[in-house]
């Protein structure tokens, strides 16, 4: 049992890794203060491959590494600034909608799996659009349409991609367990 959670915590470690760097693969999109990044991807395949605590804890030292200075955000941005910023509900977001995934793992039906994710990226996606409404001053209903709309498909193809991968992964990962 404790080499289990020692295991664990390689992998959740392993995990922000992952988010960290796939961060840093960005489009910034200056004219609305977001960017169009794969960190979604990560943030699934992270939930999608770790159960629950796990899986919150890496997406939680991903956000504290930020916060404490370090440069994993997108485009290399950290700090207070950038958490507080236009894209800091998505951040945030990044929390339940890890939660969402990591809850599939004790459910066999891939379609549900698929839908528990998507709606993890529902809940990021109303973070963050009331975040940047918030921070921006605009109403919700235009943050929607600037920021997260135009997103919401390639985020929905990263939740499918991610519950894919994992498919594939976990075969391994539950190997080294």
């Amino acid at each position: 049992m404790k080499n289990e959670k020692l295991k664990l915590i390689v992998f959740s470690a392993v995990f922000t890794a992952l988010i960290c760097a796939f961060s840093q693969v960005a489009i910034p999109i200056p004219s609305i203060g977001v960017s169009l990044t794969l960190q979604t991807f990560a943030v699934a395949l992270c939930g999608y491959c770790l159960p629950e605590v796990y899986g919150v804890a890496s997406v939680f030292v991903y956000i504290v590494l930020g916060l404490l200075g370090v440069p994993v955000f997108a485009n290399f941005g950290a700090g207070p600034g950038v958490l507080f910023g236009f894209s800091g509900g998505f951040i945030v977001g990044f929390l339940p909608f890890a939660l969402l995934c990591s809850v599939s793992l004790r459910i066999k039906n891939v379609i549900i799996k698929a839908v528990l994710g998507i709606l993890g990226l529902i809940c990021c996606h109303v973070l963050g659009a009331a975040w940047f409404s918030f921070a921006s001053g605009s109403t919700f209903f235009k943050s929607v349409l600037v920021v997260s709309l135009p997103f919401l498909v390639k985020d929905i193809a990263s939740v499918i991609f991610a519950l894919l991968v994992s498919s594939k992964l976990n075969k391994y990962i539950t190997k080294f367990r």
